[in-house]
């Protein structure tokens, strides 16, 4: 069996990715902002949680914000999503606002779920975020229905399941890619391969080198590509979506990446070494990104200060936001345990 090469960005005759093409300069700028958002946003999450604000535990992406804005970058409004445990990049990209992800993770009334998700459970059916999932693996059937139904309802739309490599080797993988290739439904799977499941290397726990081989075995397209390059995650999410919402069926889109942070705010990391780990980090898909942008002419490094500027404070204003909202009532505890309407449930703030 032939390994998939690891797929980077296609470039054009100028030097510059062809898939920048397809986007405004405006769009180009967004994108590196929502990538900042998404750092930043942990970041001010990770500090919470250090001065108390935060109870539990969270599971952080910082290093992998290159996958959730690139494949965002190629979905539109009707689109769906599951995500992870791991997934404030995934809610962001699908256009949360910060200031309601704070207050869910502080446990507040203003929350997406009225403070009773907190960092594992966020969902905003109104814009297509079906939702996070503390079960490895546990979107993937979601996503399958999800796409059924919009098959079923007739819309042109697709389902989008981001998941982690160590949910590959989970039953409901292999189900949920098999029902969705018989069907050919308009769902993409997005394995964002962060190399551990815990502490757990793919190298011990997988038997294929890579894991977009796995769709082989199910007879649609498999695609491994730099996670950590915006450019090839987009491109291949671009053609990854089209051939979904054109009738053509699944793809298995695996994007190769590393989390900064270890599995939790647990996880005292003894697996990884520093070496490793700085290596990943010298790859880091937001200063890629920038630089790609920049050599194309594409923004300049006083609009970058600017938008990292802006970035910083619209989440110093989404922390007050979240500090400042009240708790829910214990008189409501039982509320918002069954399902409405989107329309119904859309949160009135």
């Amino acid at each position: 069996m032939t390994t998939p090469s690891v797929q980077g960005g296609a470039v054009g005759a100028e030097g510059v990715p062809r898939v920048f093409e397809r986007f405004s300069v405006e769009q180009l700028h967004g994108f590196l902002r929502q990538m900042h958002l998404i750092r930043q946003f942990e970041e001010g999450a990770e500090q919470a949680y250090m001065r108390g604000l935060v109870h539990g535990t969270m599971h952080l992406s910082i290093g992998q914000e290159a996958s959730a804005t690139g494949v965002g970058a190629a979905l539109r409004e009707g689109d769906v999503i599951t995500s992870t445990h791991r997934g404030h990049g995934h809610c962001i990209a699908k256009g949360a606002d910060p200031k309601f992800m704070f207050a869910e993770f502080f446990g507040k009334d203003t929350g997406y779920c009225r403070g009773r998700g907190g960092s594992m459970h966020i969902a905003d059916v109104a814009s297509g975020n079906l939702g996070a999932n503390g079960i490895v693996g546990g979107g993937l059937p979601i996503a399958v229905g999800a796409a059924l139904a919009l098959r079923q309802q007739g819309k042109p739309n697709v389902a989008v399941c981001f998941f982690g490599d160590g949910a590959n080797n989970e039953g409901a993988f292999h189900e949920s890619l098999n029902m969705a290739a018989v069907w050919k439904l308009p769902v993409v799977f997005v394995c964002e391969n962060n190399q551990y499941g815990m502490s757990t290397s793919t190298e011990r726990s997988t038997a294929v080198r890579r894991i977009a081989q796995r769709a082989q075995a199910y007879d649609f397209p498999g695609v491994t590509v730099d996670g950590n390059e915006f450019a090839a995650v987009a491109e291949a999410a671009i053609e990854a979506v089209e051939r979904a919402r054109s009738g053509q069926g699944p793809t298995l889109l695996e994007c190769l990446t590393y989390r900064h942070r270890g599995h939790s705010k647990s996880d005292r990391n003894r697996y990884r070494t520093k070496e490793e780990i700085e290596s990943w980090i010298a790859r880091d898909p937001i200063g890629r990104y920038e630089q790609a942008l920049q050599s194309c002419g594409l923004i300049t490094p006083e609009q970058v200060s600017a938008l990292v500027d802006d970035v910083a404070r619209e989440i110093a204003e989404a922390v007050e936001y979240a500090k400042n909202s009240p708790a829910p009532d214990a008189a409501s505890v039982t509320d918002f345990v069954y399902t409405r309407s989107p329309k119904e449930a859309a949160h009135v703030r």
